[in-house]
């Protein structure tokens, strides 16, 4: 959080050595609506939110921003209010007020992010700094006041949008409860956290028409006693690769871990690490692409708008099929029946193992992200770099997810056949929010 407040300062100091009324040059600059999404992502961090969870605060922040830019921008692009599930009308910003959209944008976006799951006033101290920049350059009364007000106004609406979603209801259901029938999934060392967000599949999806839409085929059979079936090879394929990863290898599960929570246990010393968690990743892969595509400001919230969405479906899929197969991680299956002094190399999640969530949603991201720049878009993802990791690069983004599936695998986390299976209904989810959706006027 002190790195995220030291880069606001510094924003703020070097705009403030340019001249007077100069506010739409900065206000305008896509880079400062990544810089708030980078903002929000240091908060979701800072916090300890799960990745499905943080999934929603992306979503409803970049939806709020995006309606706003619909509203200014009605010939570019389209209000999705009647093509999300529940969002039936958005507020319109009416005819003769001065409002400045992307000021508007930014404010809805820090509004919604922090609304539908922190305590209030998380990133008050960004917004604030915001107000007093577009004041510092010459920002007039009345454009100021109309933007806050819509920005208001439209945050209201998503944010009454937001209560239907069944969130604050399945934080009333019961535990998961576990049980020791062979093949079946129970918490992993070294936390022994109990199943995450079990009741996630009765969240209300955006587009899909159901969390169900896509089933995926049964996994392999649990047969570890059986040398000849898919299931030992599985296993057996894991073990192997984990016990002899190379460099690149390693560095390839360090880079996708994405893990929001790593806890160290040496002896008596206990210390958790924090990283961003994967739609974190995928939020930052967005502005580097944004970035050196040269969108301008309303292109950039329509990218990372329309990658949320998908991002957020994805999880909701790739749930309800976790907590149906209730299948084991690799750990649990090779200390009990194989080796117990064996340990993935990446730390095991605290949630069932087919599908790979990290992989479906990297596949959903990718198609959206192949839809708004277009395929074989290379790029340097530097996004690991503030974590001490080095930056890997991407002749596409599916090439990107494509490696993440390894990524997991490598980490001996996920069974290839997981992975293999979870890009592949990414990829469904990600083309059915594009076939269904129409945010973009050609």
């Amino acid at each position: 959080m002190r790195i995220a407040w030291m880069a606001i300062a510094v924003w703020l100091f070097v705009t403030a050595c340019k001249r007077k009324n100069d506010y739409v040059s900065i206000i305008h600059d896509p880079v400062l609506f990544s810089n708030t999404v980078h903002e929000l992502n240091s908060v979701v961090m800072g916090n300890n939110f799960s990745p499905i969870v943080a999934s929603r605060n992306y979503m409803y922040a970049s939806v709020a921003a995006y309606e706003v830019i619909a509203a200014g921008y009605p010939e570019k692009y389209q209000s999705l209010a009647g093509q999300l599930h529940g969002l039936k009308n958005v507020p319109s910003p009416g005819t003769g007020n001065k409002i400045d959209f992307e000021f508007a944008a930014i404010l809805a976006y820090c509004k919604l992010g922090e609304a539908v799951t922190f305590p209030k006033g998380s990133m008050s101290y960004y917004t604030d700094s915001l107000k007093k920049m577009a004041r510092l350059h010459g920002m007039d009364d009345d454009v100021y006041n109309n933007s806050i007000a819509f920005a208001d106004t439209i945050s209201s609406a998503i944010l009454a949008w937001s209560k239907g979603d069944m969130y604050l209801q399945t934080r009333t259901y019961p535990r998961y409860n576990v049980t020791n029938t062979p093949g079946r999934w129970v918490p992993t060392p070294p936390a022994y956290t109990p199943a995450m967000e079990p009741h996630w599949n009765q969240i209300r999806t955006l587009v899909l028409d159901s969390a169900s839409e896509f089933v995926p085929p049964r996994p392999p059979d649990f047969a570890i006693t059986d040398k000849n079936s898919k299931y030992y090879h599985e296993v057996m394929a894991i073990k192997n690769a984990v016990d002899s990863l190379n460099d690149e290898q390693k560095h390839i599960a360090d880079f996708w871990d994405d893990n929001p929570f790593k806890l160290t246990v040496s002896g008596h010393l206990m210390f958790g690490t924090k990283k961003f968690s994967p739609p974190g990743h995928w939020m930052s892969i967005v502005g580097i692409a944004a970035q050196k595509a040269h969108f301008d400001f309303a292109a950039t919230v329509y990218a990372y708008a329309i990658t949320a969405i998908s991002q957020f479906d994805a999880f909701i899929q790739c749930w309800d099929e976790k907590y149906r197969s209730n299948y084991a991680r690799p750990e649990t299956v090779i200390n009990k029946y194989i080796d117990q002094t064996w340990r993935p190399y990446l730390q095991t999640p605290p949630f069932p193992e087919y599908t790979c969530g990290h992989s479906t949603v990297s596949a959903a991201n990718a198609e959206a992200l192949t839809h708004v720049f277009g395929d074989n878009f290379s790029y340097t993802d530097s996004s690991e770099l503030e974590f001490g990791i080095k930056n890997r690069s991407y002749t596409s983004f599916r090439n990107a997810a494509i490696e993440n599936n390894w990524a997991r695998f490598y980490g001996g986390i996920h069974f290839h056949n997981s992975c293999l299976v979870a890009n592949e209904y990414g990829k469904k989810v990600g083309n059915f929010i594009i076939d269904h959706l129409k945010m973009k006027k050609e």
